[in-house]
């Protein structure tokens, strides 16, 4: 399950500096793609966004012609949980959005992954406050709720890293905090299990599998020098998933939507660096407690 039996890419301090210059660029197609993000465009205009941001930064996508992967986006909505195909499909209010994207410097990957919802003039601000006019009851609560609920099980898998333990936390630390925010809401969410999170460095997918969800199996001892992507993928009913005809497309079976939330993160030796966050992670790992190491 974790990949023991492969090896794990160990990073330098150096190297762990050029994937935080990736990490950025992928920061700030983000970033864009989320301001850009209205009603009435489509999913390649987001795609547009990001290929921009990706190559004024001097940088190039990592999704693009991966396993022939056609586009710098994988873009998601409502019920497709993840490998969404950007193309003419037109964005709503109300639709639930899932952007991943993925950059490379100099050999080296970052990969992170947003969700929002759609107000009538944006992306609503799952807080509570509004973002350029978009108001939340504008959106399902319940899916505001989902993709607080998702977002934070990512900072909680974060978290764990920090404790100097086995991969397996990671996934306890996510299933629980899904477990509390579905709790909260009175709602019942599904992890899906057949997509994980994976070591990142010199190629995009490495070892080892992260798993989003409780298991016997203990991992590799976290050590510093390790790269990974942490991302968990929640449905608002069934985990169970299918793939469409395009073979990229991840759906719910059971037509249920789902939000999808990922960071890149270093083990060093004293601390973790969130590598695709500006701030290092500073802000969404401040509840645990955990400050990060800030490499900039």
């Amino acid at each position: 399950m974790f990949g023991t039996r492969e090896r794990i890419e160990l990073k330098t301090p150096d190297q762990v500096r050029v994937m935080r210059r990736a990490g950025l660029v992928v920061a700030r197609a983000l970033d864009e793609v989320r301001e850009a993000a209205r009603p009435g465009m489509t999913t390649a205009d987001l795609d547009a966004v990001a290929a921009r941001v990706i190559a004024d930064a001097g940088a190039t996508p990592s999704f693009l012609g991966y396993e022939g992967y056609p586009a710098t986006l994988c873009v998601s909505v409502n019920d497709e949980v993840i490998h969404g195909i950007p193309g003419p499909r037109v964005l709503a209010v109300g639709d639930l959005v899932s952007v991943d994207c993925g950059a490379v410097v100099d050999g080296w990957h970052g990969d992170s992954a947003v969700s929002l919802v759609l107000g009538a003039d944006g992306a609503v601000d799952v807080d509570g406050a509004a973002v350029d006019g978009a108001a939340v009851d504008e959106a399902d609560p319940a899916d505001v709720a989902l993709v607080r609920t998702t977002r934070t099980a990512m900072w909680a898998g974060i978290a764990a890293l920090a404790g100097g333990g086995r991969l397996s936390d990671v996934g306890a630390a996510v299933e629980t905090a899904v477990e509390l925010g579905g709790g909260i809401v009175g709602a019942e969410y599904g992890i899906v299990e057949e997509y994980v999170g994976h070591g990142i460095g010199t190629a995009m997918h490495q070892p080892p599998d992260v798993v989003n969800f409780r298991t016997r199996e203990r991992g590799p001892r976290l050590r510093p020098g390790m790269c990974l992507a942490i991302e968990p993928m929640v449905t608002r009913g069934s985990a169970a998933t299918r793939v469409l005809d395009d073979d990229w497309t991840v759906v719910t079976q059971d037509g249920t939507r789902a939000a999808h939330w990922e960071h890149s993160v270093a083990i060093l030796d004293d601390g973790i660096s969130v590598l695709t966050a500006p701030d290092a992670g500073r802000a969404g790992l401040s509840p645990f407690g955990v400050v990060p190491v800030v490499l900039d």
